[in-house]
């Protein structure tokens, strides 16, 4: 169980599961995890990539990772539940839900913009969120202390063009987080948030930038520190907020 810890960063014996954990942010705030203590359950499509966080994790000397590999375009209740029950059976508690992973088809206007593509972004950016939460619901209310935390994006919180599903999805997610929040705030452990981390240096701001040049963006190691604070001790407490990271927050105190 975990024990409370006055560095707000000291992850030690928490269980924290990350989706999109095989690249970008999602593998660099892993590592991070992992290197404040967390035990890191690393969720993405693609083992091969999985493992290879896996190995760095473990060559750093880190607590002893987990792979959960999760398809979220196809993801259904059986194979979630599946997941759960080997959480349950392995760590019997879920302290950290980290939302990370995401689909974006690109800039495309409203007019054009694929049917199928809009369900599949939909599907991955919300849907899946949002059936995974639900599964893990009774592994986090056995944790004196867990955080869901949603990565948000700007578009999400402010309405631009060409952005179609993705930024639509952004927005539901922003919803999503507020009502779970007002739901779990009075009688449960959890609390949840959601974080932009800005412009950084992903496979994501690649497809919709292809032809700018990305030197002048931070790498993901740079926006790991608050996502460490939301998921740790230090953001007990805080529930219901749209943070970001271009305007800072309380892991910078």
């Amino acid at each position: 169980m975990t024990t409370p810890s006055t560095d707000p960063f000291d992850l030690r014996d928490r269980v924290i599961l990350v989706t999109g954990a095989s690249k970008g942010i999602g593998r660099a705030v892993s590592l991070a995890l992992a290197r404040q203590g967390a035990t890191v359950i690393l969720s993405g499509r693609r083992v091969p990539e999985l493992e290879q966080v896996y190995d760095a994790i473990k060559a750093a000397g880190a607590p002893e990772p987990a792979i959960a590999p999760l398809n979220l375009e196809s993801l259904h209740w059986d194979e979630c539940q599946g997941l759960i029950d080997q959480i349950q059976t392995t760590f019997g508690r879920l302290d950290g839900l980290l939302h990370n992973a995401a689909h974006l088809h690109g800039l495309t206007p409203l007019s054009h913009f694929p049917i199928e593509e809009w369900y599949r972004t939909l599907q991955v950016n919300l849907n899946a969120p949002f059936l995974l939460t639900r599964c893990c619901l009774p592994l986090l209310m056995a944790s004196r202390d867990a955080s869901v935390l949603f990565s948000a994006d700007s578009t999400g919180r402010k309405g631009k063009a060409y952005y179609g599903a993705y930024g639509v999805s952004k927005f539901a997610v922003e919803g999503l987080m507020q009502v779970m929040a007002e739901e779990v705030e009075s009688n449960t452990p959890i609390r949840v948030n959601s974080l932009d981390p800005g412009w950084v240096d992903t496979a994501l701001y690649h497809r919709i930038y292809p032809e700018r040049a990305h030197a002048d963006l931070p790498a993901p190691d740079a926006v790991c520190r608050p996502y460490l604070f939301l998921l740790g001790p230090g953001s007990r407490g805080l529930s219901g907020q749209a943070f970001s990271v271009r305007e800072g927050g309380p892991w910078s105190e």
